[in-house]
């Protein structure tokens, strides 16, 4: 959530954030009515009780005729006091979910606007040419026998797929050498659960605007995850971390649900927007003046990770309209798909800043002595999607597909995946 100091010294911060985002005004002067409310009850009960501990004294030292009428005014001040606590609770509560609904500020270059409005920051690599009629990944996974679609739609429904033998393995080979990549830089790997509390699923900011794409279990009172963001931020929750040395990095694997809902006629086709899928994600916990440096390394091991798999794409500086509740800005790592004859998102990284440790509770300790929240940061470093740019992208005339070269030690040494061979 947003910090409340900053609602009370400069609220035109976050007007102006929730302009940006194309976001309702209104929610920042009610929560600064509802913050003037909580210090006004404070205020009130602080007052009630220095008087109940005053009166306790009188009644201490009172002669005995005059007791019964002091404690009898005790008791009515103790009535007050009580009702002036449960009115601090009471207000305390408005205040934390008029504070819920704001969303993260955004950093002050971020670009205005909505979805179109993104500002591409760099293009890298050269568009493939091909002296044939590219074929989508969808035709190459049916050609090479490694994408079962027809038998995922029975199994599931719609938007769900088997993945098989090489496409099997070509994809745990990318998290693989993602899991590499990230393990050299420092970060810790997990598996992570993927089912969590609804504490944990609201305090990363996923029960916003879009809780209708997650999948709930009412009988368990549980969330499927769609990305373990989730659980890696939920990880230190309640905790007092230690960043004294450096940051805490995680990088977590796990298979991730999506309902899609908001969807309906989107990218039907193929794998590239489906109800599950596997991911690898960093996680980031830093001090927060360092959020931004860290931002800009998550953003390059990502490139690392395209350029591995010598893929075209471009970075795009994700305008604020579009960012969810709880980045203040997200980066945008789009890869050429050559059968649609645009960029398409492979991956994105977002800096959080301390929006989602202050709805967890998670800080660390300040020369002083004092607690303050970190900030947190997450960013894609492999996922399923990536198959369809690196198909397509790397087919050649045959129907056959040209594995990158990071890629092939991950797949005994395969240079190109076949086509099936023809039936007799």
């Amino acid at each position: 959530m947003i910090d409340a100091n900053l609602l009370r010294e400069n609220p035109e911060v976050i007007r102006a954030s929730q302009r940006a985002r194309q976001a309702d005004e209104a929610l920042v002067d009610q929560a600064a009515t509802a913050d003037a409310n909580w210090r006004k009850a404070i205020s009130e009960f602080e007052k009630l009780r220095a008087e109940q501990n005053a009166s306790s004294k009188l009644v201490a030292a009172a002669p005995k005729e005059e007791k019964a009428a002091l404690v009898a005014a005790a008791q009515d001040l103790a009535a007050r006091v009580k009702a002036a606590d449960a009115a601090t609770t009471e207000a305390a509560a408005a205040l934390d979910e008029a504070l819920r609904k704001i969303d993260n500020v955004v950093i002050t270059d971020v670009p205005a606007g909505g979805e179109e409005d993104f500002v591409v920051l760099s293009e890298v690599g050269s568009m493939p040419t091909f002296d044939f009629e590219p074929r989508d990944h969808v035709a190459l996974g049916d050609l090479l026998d490694i994408i079962d679609l027809e038998r995922g739609v029975k199994i599931s429904g719609s938007r769900f797929y088997f993945l098989k033998g090489w496409g099997a393995r070509l994809e745990l080979a990318l998290m693989n050498m993602a899991l590499d990549q990230a393990a050299a830089a420092g970060f810790t790997a997990l598996i992570t659960p993927t089912l969590v509390r609804p504490e944990v699923m609201a305090g990363t900011g996923f029960l916003g605007q879009h809780a209708d794409e997650i999948y709930y279990l009412p009988a368990d009172d549980l969330y499927l995850t769609g990305t373990s963001e989730v659980a890696l931020a939920g990880y230190h929750r309640d905790e007092i971390i230690d960043l004294t040395d450096e940051p805490l990095r995680y990088a977590g694997w796990s298979t991730c649900y999506r309902r899609e809902a908001g969807s309906a006629g989107k990218d039907t086709r193929g794998i590239l927007r489906v109800h599950q899928f596997n991911k690898l994600e960093m996680f980031s916990y830093v001090l927060p003046e360092q959020a931004e440096a860290e931002h800009a390394r998550l953003r390059d091991y990502q490139e690392q990770m395209l350029q591995k798999c010598e893929l075209p794409y471009r970075v795009i500086d994700v305008a604020a309209g579009d960012l969810g509740s709880s980045a203040a800005r997200k980066y945008d790592i789009e890869a050429w798909v050559p059968t649609q004859g645009a960029y398409r998102e492979l991956t994105s990284t977002s800096n959080c800043t301390s929006y989602q440790a202050r709805r967890l509770n998670i800080r660390y300790r300040k020369e002083d002595g004092k607690t303050a929240p970190v900030a947190t940061l997450n960013g894609t470093l492999a996922t399923t999607r990536w198959l369809v740019a690196i198909l397509e992208n790397h087919q050649q005339a045959d129907g056959s597909v040209r594995i990158p070269k990071a890629l092939q030690p991950y797949l005994g040494g395969i240079e190109v995946i076949e086509p099936k061979p023809a039936k007799k």
